[in-house]
């Protein structure tokens, strides 16, 4: 189904749209070296776009109209004048000190026009995700939250081997049975009261919801790509140039 479909969904089931989305972009780009130009990690430029246009792309499709991002003191209008003529409002919030990426993620909700659910990202991944669907997910679990998990890959091959400790055979970077999550939330005013002021929402929030059977995952099959070191931003800008951009 496409995005527009699920857009009449939830618009005829009555379901108010989700308008805004925190963005964590406090990445420094250390590893990425000279690749990254000075600027933090969201603003790279990947194929001739900051990284974090892409997502931008993908949030506006979905119905975001305001997009609040979490950055350093003194980024706050850089990421303005980047991110400016995306179709979305670029509302900068500058955290006073490093809060952790769940202090940063609840200082950005604070500055929200609205209440109900939002959208959540990671400011420094890049996926081909459709967030109507997950959105449709979210709301047919009836959860707090719910995390868009990947499956996990192997990153190096594997060697099979019988109970008497003979070499079966071997597989090249397999999937493993178990999944990954990629850092995009669909969050609701639950989840979002139970964020750290300071520290990682990994560790405290989203283990108390998933103990109070709050807490839903999402399966994306499609691709998510990191960029974290020259070698990962050429594989993205590979990719890109394959896809044809992501929407751009």
């Amino acid at each position: 189904m496409s995005a527009t479909a699920h857009e009449h969904t939830d618009a005829r089931a009555g379901a108010p749209p989700v308008t805004e989305a925190p963005i964590l972009a406090g990445g420094k780009a250390e590893r990425l070296g000279d690749a990254a130009k000075g600027k933090p990690k969201p603003l790279v430029e990947v194929c001739g776009r900051p990284l974090m246009a892409y997502q931008i792309d993908r949030l506006r499709q979905a119905g975001v109209e305001r997009v609040i991002v979490s950055c350093a003191v003194g980024k706050g209008k850089l990421f303005e004048e980047e991110l400016a003529g995306l179709g979305t409002t670029v509302v900068p919030v500058e955290e006073p000190e490093p809060l952790g990426r769940g202090g940063g993620l609840r200082l950005a909700a604070s500055a929200r026009a609205t209440t109900g659910p939002v959208f959540a990202l990671n400011g420094d991944e890049l996926l081909d995700l459709d967030l109507s669907t997950l959105l449709a997910h979210h709301r047919a679990c009836g959860a707090a939250a719910t995390i868009t998990v990947v499956p996990l890959v192997s990153a190096f091959g594997i060697v099979d081997l019988s109970e008497g400790d003979m070499v079966e055979g071997f597989r090249e970077a397999p999937r493993l049975p178990y999944w990954v999550n990629v850092g995009v939330y669909v969050l609701d005013d639950e989840s979002l009261a139970a964020f750290p002021e300071r520290g990682d929402h990994e560790q405290s929030t989203f283990p108390a919801l998933a103990a109070a059977g709050r807490l839903a995952a999402f399966r994306h099959e499609g691709a998510w790509l990191t960029v974290n070191t020259p070698k990962q931003l050429r594989q993205a800008e590979d990719h890109l140039a394959a896809e044809g951009g992501w929407g751009s």
